[in-house]
């Protein structure tokens, strides 16, 4: 049987889809930890994006810093966490907290960068005209910068959150759940069908978040833009 074969009649095994190590069981397990990597992630990058865009402060640290995480590797990350994390908790501290701040260190540079383009790239003068009608630096944050921002804001998220599906399976690699499960165990048992339909669901998994954050940028796209674009278009052709 060729991998194609062992991939297609795993995937196909009803007995894959049920108990606590089928595949909605590894699917829940793996959306959760990214789910709360990336939720984590935006609480700690947004803020500081929008304080740095709208400032102008501290933008090229931020930068050099966030180029920085994403040159660490997240294996190499879960396992300098790792004796830490296990020493103060045993269970959790193994399987699910090293894997959890890798994928947050991960999700942190993409959010933090272009949460401060976005902000940063407003056009000054609406911001000025916003300030000059009396508008508190809040109100100018929320008001304008903020909604104007959105799609940039949106680009890192779904950048984010796409790479941390794709390589949360290395938590596998010490206990963690997910779909990496099938990975490792499928490698370990020489399981063809086990190791491929493994990384056809991560896969599948990363292109529906791709797809999913493309259809929400469309839906929640800023009228405002919209407008300003249509400007700026009829402009350039006359």
């Amino acid at each position: 049987m060729n991998p194609i074969e062992a991939t297609v009649a795993w995937l196909a095994d009803p007995t894959n889809w049920t108990g606590p190590a089928g595949i909605p069981t590894r699917l829940v397990e793996h959306l959760a930890l990214s789910g709360a990597s990336l939720a984590i992630a935006m609480v700690v990058a947004i803020p500081i994006g929008i304080w740095i865009g709208h400032t102008g402060r501290f933008a090229s640290f931020a930068i050099n810093l966030s180029n920085l995480g994403r040159a660490l590797p997240s294996l190499a990350v879960i396992g300098l966490v790792l004796p830490i994390t296990a020493a103060i908790d045993p269970q959790l501290g193994f399987r699910v907290y090293p894997t959890l701040i890798a994928m947050i260190v991960l999700a942190i540079p993409p959010v933090l960068v272009n949460t401060r383009e976005g902000i940063a790239g407003v056009d000054r003068d609406l911001v000025e005209a916003a300030r000059a009608m009396g508008m508190r630096e809040g109100q100018v944050v929320r008001r304008v910068e903020l909604p104007l921002g959105v799609p940039a804001i949106l680009v890192g998220l779904r950048s984010a959150a796409v790479q941390v599906v794709a390589t949360a399976t290395l938590g596998a690699i010490f206990g963690s759940g997910g779909l990496g499960r099938y990975l490792v165990e499928g490698i370990a048992q020489r399981d063809d069908g086990m190791t491929f339909g493994g990384v056809v669901l991560v896969a599948s998994l990363a292109l529906a978040v791709e797809g999913g954050f493309v259809l929400l940028q469309r839906l929640i796209r800023s009228p405002g833009v919209e407008r300003m674009e249509g400007t700026k278009r009829a402009a350039a052709v006359a």
